[in-house]
């Protein structure tokens, strides 16, 4: 489990099949980190691609920081990771978060990204107190945590695992400028943004999942978009991991 420093900020990567042609670039969201995809859902598509996983600043295995959770600091990371790698130009897999980050990267950086997939990204101007989504879905994500990480992983989350993810849960909400990041960006998925994605782009949601709704705007929005819909909620890359590699393989040939 490499941790590699980039930028004077250490980095937690994990990469399997190193030696194909093509690559992935998974992205976790908030509050999560890139277990997420390691177990069951990066290894089918490391068959045939290189792919790559990391953990945002902060989460996992990655530095802490105070600051930087904007979309465009989030997407300089990403692009300082690939500089790092000597990747060029990369397919890229987003979930929750993640998949905003991957949108924000095709947009302004349209050279570096090839295909994008969207698991069940949330759009960021809901209506609402910002504190309030994040307390939402950070209690949604402890709350399946305890329930499936067992099931994915044949590994039972002790109590320290679970303290580990709340400390992380509440940092990341009381000691940040997330929250504040996040009112920064609120009107980044307006339809104008949307529309200057020319990427062939897969929206996979949970059918149960809050986001779905958002996910039938994004289909809308993006030209070049097809939305499916899984048995799951928010938590689908956890409920659902088959569906997933069924349909990323599908989407990625």
């Amino acid at each position: 489990m490499p941790i590699v420093q980039i930028n004077n900020r250490k980095t937690h990567i994990l990469e399997l099949n190193q030696e194909a042609s093509e690559t992935i670039v998974m992205v976790h969201g908030m509050f999560t980190n890139l277990s997420i995809f390691y177990f069951n859902i990066a290894p089918e598509l490391a068959k045939k691609y290189r792919v790559v996983m990391y953990d945002l600043r902060s989460h996992g295995l990655s530095g802490k920081m105070d600051m930087g959770y904007d979309l465009e600091t989030l997407s300089q990371d990403l692009l300082e990771l690939l500089d790092y790698l000597n990747l060029s130009k990369v397919d890229l897999v987003g979930y929750s978060f993640g998949g905003l980050i991957s949108l924000y990267t095709a947009i302004h950086y349209p050279e570096k990204v090839k295909k994008i997939a969207i698991i069940d990204s949330p759009i960021t101007d809901k209506n609402g107190d910002t504190e309030a989504i994040l307390e939402k879905y950070g209690n949604e994500f402890l709350e399946h945590y305890m329930k499936n990480y067992s099931i994915s992983t044949n590994i039972t989350p002790n109590n320290k695992q679970l303290e580990k993810s709340k400390k992380l849960f509440n940092f990341l909400l009381h000691r940040t400028s997330m929250p504040q990041d996040l009112i920064k960006d609120k009107g980044f998925s307006s339809q104008e943004n949307m529309s200057l994605i020319k990427n062939q782009t897969l929206l996979l949601y949970g059918n149960e999942s809050d986001c779905l709704p958002d996910g039938k705007l994004l289909k809308s929005y993006i030209p070049n978009s097809t939305l499916f819909s899984g048995t799951g909620d928010h938590n689908i890359p956890i409920l659902n991991p088959e569906w997933i590699n069924e349909k990323l393989s599908e989407f990625f040939i």
